[in-house]
């Protein structure tokens, strides 16, 4: 069994259902298929508001047969596997199938291995994450009764670098309303050296921490969960100055704590086993372990740290010039986010579109703009946006929305996040018009 077609997209995500629908209202793509198992299609940046209460899951969904373009083959199925020489791809039962051109889009995986415990942890009592269980984490938070409130996530690249913040911001909200809030610890543990890498951004967030009054703990490496005992498991990315006084409990010391390493210390209890620290918690959030899905990570696609090998400009694949990638698989070094693929899909659109034409590609190139809403609040949101370079490159459109300067909170940029971004999406985005 075995079948042809001239554009072959694999995932039918943000990226994969954007790229089918731009390269048809092209008018040059005569013949596009999707492979794509799943029956639902999911607004994902959603889940922050979902987990903290204020947004419903079930609007989150679609019926994939929704918003797969008509004039797209859906081809409801796994890829398995590549033979880019060939320019074919394996399926999991409709046999082989060649392309043209290949748009590799099938977001990114969980590999909970990566941090021993955490798999087994997951979505069940007070540990959730709203990348996996939105619903879960709503539960969590609402049953919340005091302790430590724990925030946390792994050192691989994830969704929406933001995303393990904002629900915190919500949350220490939701605990001030619930009334645990004056006999709670509310701790964020990255593996990071910043709450942000865009300064103008990373200003307002320390003001947003001051006033929530949230321990940081910088250097924190995620390494295993320990669900019985409640405690996440750290490595410290840092020599630990200051005769120790960071790391082990019971200090009163706090003036010689390393502000870059902890910032606005908190007594929670801690346990230290040889090279690790631990941190009890009464409550855990954290992100996945993400990494690129199986087929992909096991093909001849893929750079050394095991994403897809594409350019940073074009996305067209290092190697095979007939394949392109973009999206959470793609080796683009910016966040991985619903924002950045906006972007990046007019882009692989263009070029396949005029090598179909003139064998060339065109002159567009991708500049890594990428962009995260950050809620900081009921009711409030920075908006995030920068490029490659981590400039700050705000959206001129914002000042029709009377937001002029989308580095500071505002609860305009918090109703494009609730209303305005989800409408966006599924009436414009996913149907092939530039946003």
């Amino acid at each position: 069994m075995s079948s042809h077609h001239q554009i072959l997209v694999i995932g039918g995500g943000t990226a994969g259902i954007m790229v089918a629908s731009q390269l048809i209202k092209q008018k040059h793509a005569k013949d596009v298929a999707v492979i794509e198992p799943s029956e639902t299609h999911y607004y994902q940046p959603a889940w922050t508001l979902v987990g903290a209460g204020t947004y419903d899951y079930d609007k989150t969904a679609r019926p994939m047969s929704s918003v797969m373009p008509k004039e797209a083959k859906w081809i409801k199925d796994r890829a398995t596997g590549f033979d880019p020489e060939n320019s074919i791809v394996h399926t999991a039962s409709s046999g082989d199938i060649s392309y043209d051109y290949l748009v590799v889009v099938p977001g990114l995986a969980y590999d909970f291995s990566l941090v021993p415990g955490l798999g087994e942890a997951m979505d069940k009592g007070v540990v959730c994450s709203n990348y996996t269980d939105p619903r879960h984490t709503w539960e969590v938070i609402k049953n919340f009764k005091g302790g430590t409130a724990l925030f946390t996530q792994p050192t691989t690249p994830i969704k929406c670098g933001g995303a393990p913040q904002k629900i915190m911001y919500l949350a220490e909200s939701y605990f001030r309303k619930s009334g645990v809030r004056k006999k709670t610890d509310v701790v964020f543990a990255t593996g990071g050296t910043v709450i942000f890498g865009v300064k103008e951004i990373a200003r307002t967030l320390m003001k947003v921490v001051d006033r929530k009054d949230i321990n940081l703990r910088f250097f924190h490496k995620l390494v295993a969960v320990d669900a019985d005992k409640k405690i996440a498991w750290y490595e410290l990315g840092k020599d630990i100055t200051a005769g120790g006084c960071v790391v082990m409990a019971g200090e009163d010391d706090d003036e010689n704590l390393d502000e870059s390493f902890q910032y606005n210390y908190k007594d929670v209890k801690v346990t230290v086993e040889g090279e690790r620290y631990g941190i009890h918690y009464d409550m855990l959030h954290t992100a996945p372990p993400s990494v690129a899905p199986k087929f992909i990570k096991n093909s001849k696609l893929v750079n050394d740290a095991g994403w897809l090998d594409v350019n940073h400009q074009t996305m067209q694949h290092n190697k095979y010039p007939n394949i392109f990638g973009l999206g959470d698989v793609a080796a683009l070094p910016t966040a991985k986010t619903g924002a950045a693929i906006r972007k990046q899909v007019p882009i692989v659109v263009d070029n396949i579109d005029k090598l179909i034409k003139t064998q060339t590609l065109g002159s567009k190139a991708y500049n890594g703009y990428s962009s995260c809403p950050l809620v900081t609040d009921y009711g409030k949101m920075v908006l995030a946006e920068f490029d490659y370079n981590n400039n700050f490159t705000p959206d001129p459109k914002l000042k029709q929305m009377l937001v002029f300067d989308s580095s500071k909170e505002h609860w305009r940029l918090w109703m494009l996040k609730k209303y305005g971004l989800p409408y966006l999406y599924w009436n414009k985005m996913m149907k092939g018009q530039d946003v």
